[in-house]
């Protein structure tokens, strides 16, 4: 199904706005952060085959969403499908054990402490709607590294197309959206500006019925 034409505007607004358009520089390692999406994952590869990063850690337990999918957990089978684009074995760490973002930045710290890595820059690798969200959470988190976001570079259509629900992306893209006033009103990461339209075009979301992520 794709996106209904009298509701594109509103979610083109939310998608714009996570998206941190950040430019990427070299960083000590990429942080493939789990979710549904196997496309962090090869967005993690292609970063790493272009020099981006010389070690991923792919952090994640599961959530109910992504245990049918991934029963071994999101960090085990994003692993497994970096293997098969070519990425080597010595150069992935595994966190299995995060069930939120908050302790996929933080578990995946104490991981690369663990071994001895000085990490002075990151890149964060999410679904395309949760880079902003990541950022704000990893600098509050890890104040004192570089982050760099980054995703499957998808035009929106193409996105939904490849989730293949587009009610379910609506419903993370509002989701998310609340969650970064929330989650800096409660502590979990910085504060982030929404500007008019965004916070208009999310409240017009939210009437129209897409509340199924709010908290």
């Amino acid at each position: 199904m794709p996106l209904p034409d009298d509701l594109r505007h509103d979610v083109q607004a939310l998608w714009d706005y996570h998206d941190m358009r950040h430019e990427l520089r070299p960083a000590d390692v990429g942080i493939g952060l789990g979710s549904h999406d196997l496309g962090v994952a090869t967005r993690a590869a292609e970063l790493f085959h272009n020099g981006m990063f010389p070690r991923v850690v792919f952090t994640g337990a599961n959530a109910p969403t992504t245990v049918g999918r991934f029963p071994r957990g999101e960090a085990v089978h994003y692993r497994e499908h970096a293997l098969e684009l070519g990425v080597p074995d010595d150069a992935i760490l595994v966190e299995p054990k995060a069930r939120n973002t908050g302790e996929n930045v933080t578990l995946t710290r104490a991981l690369l402490e663990s071994r001895g890595i000085e990490v002075g820059a990151v890149v964060l690798i999410s679904r395309p709607y949760q880079q902003r969200r990541a950022y704000a959470t990893c600098k509050k988190l890890w104040p004192e590294v570089d982050v760099g976001c980054a995703s499957q570079p998808l035009p929106l259509d193409d996105y939904v197309e490849s989730i293949g629900d587009v009610d379910r992306v609506i419903n993370m893209l509002v989701g998310d959206t609340q969650r970064i006033t929330v989650y800096a009103e409660r502590g979990f990461a910085i504060r982030q500006d929404i500007p008019n339209r965004v916070a208009e075009a999310y409240d017009r979301l939210v009437q129209a019925g897409f509340r199924e992520r709010l908290l």
